[in-house]
């Protein structure tokens, strides 16, 4: 499609909103764009890292807190890039609210990266097990999300088979 063509698209669909939903739009692409400058400072930053290092010969991927470092901050990268997506479902007014699948889905990130970046030997037994009782609950939160959504595209394709 060449951009003319989008560009009309997207002009078509930007008129019978209301201005509040333009409002919405504007700033649902602000923060898309503040975000992604955000992601590629957070790659830059991580590259030139694992590079100076390597320059450096301090790189050693197997010392856990190398490792804790690094995937730390790739784990971060990827909660902005999902946090991202979700902003441009959204702008794409496929859905008018944020779909609390993708909130949960960000928040098990979150929780996955607190998991990596913990010192096992620092941890308390009471903290592993607040970590693990809030996976267990987002995890069962995300499945009956995913379920509803499920149920929801079934009835969808039943009302169109009719």
């Amino acid at each position: 499609m060449r951009l003319s063509d989008e560009l009309a698209a997207e002009r078509a669909k930007w008129a019978p909103l209301t201005f509040y939903q333009k409002f919405e739009h504007i700033c649902i692409l602000i923060l898309t764009g503040l975000i992604a400058v955000v992601v590629i400072f957070s790659i830059w930053h991580l590259a030139l890292k694992i590079l100076f290092s390597i320059v450096d010969s301090t790189f050693d991927p197997t010392d856990y807190q190398v490792f804790q470092a690094v995937f730390g901050m790739i784990f971060t990268v990827i909660i902005a890039l999902e946090f991202k997506r979700s902003l441009l479902v959204v702008s794409e007014r496929q859905n008018s609210v944020v779909q609390a699948r993708a909130v949960v889905l960000i928040a098990l990130l979150a929780v996955v990266r607190k998991l990596i970046l913990l010192d096992v030997k620092d941890t308390n037994s009471l903290q592993l097990f607040a970590l693990a009782a809030a996976i267990l609950a987002l995890g069962g939160v995300f499945w009956l999300v995913r379920d509803q959504d499920r149920r929801h595209r079934e009835m969808a394709a039943s009302r169109q088979a009719e």
